[in-house]
């Protein structure tokens, strides 16, 4: 895998779990999108402004009680990047052992030899 195959936006561990906790299809306001990811609040800022810049957030201002509330949600754009990043990880994740396990099920059975990993 070359770092160019990995979305450089989602790279970054804050953006990743901000996307993450959006994927499961909730709109969620900036309070509850901090608690879920556990940021302070300046860097949810940053990074919420970064994800919204390249289109995989979108920002809603709306009064609540008489008082601003801003709710994030993710884009279309943004899903297809986070399963695309994800599908990105599992593909290298699995590489090695896809075939380690290949080899095995075609033995059918497991090496007895300790030194063997996998």
């Amino acid at each position: 895998m070359k770092v160019t195959d990995l979305d450089e936006t989602l790279a970054a561990p804050a953006r990743l779990a901000i996307v993450a906790t959006l994927a499961r299809g909730h709109r969620l306001t900036f309070t509850v999108l901090r608690e879920e990811t556990g940021l302070a609040d300046g860097n949810l800022h940053v990074q919420t402004r970064k994800l919204i810049e390249v289109g995989y957030l979108a920002r809603e201002r709306v009064q609540q009680g008489g008082r601003p509330v801003t709710r994030f949600e993710l884009t279309e754009r943004g899903r297809l990047g986070f399963l695309e990043y994800v599908r990105r990880l599992r593909e290298a994740a699995e590489g090695p052992f896809a075939a380690a396990r290949a080899a095995g099920e075609s033995e059918g059975r497991r090496s007895a030899d300790p030194s063997r990993v996998w």
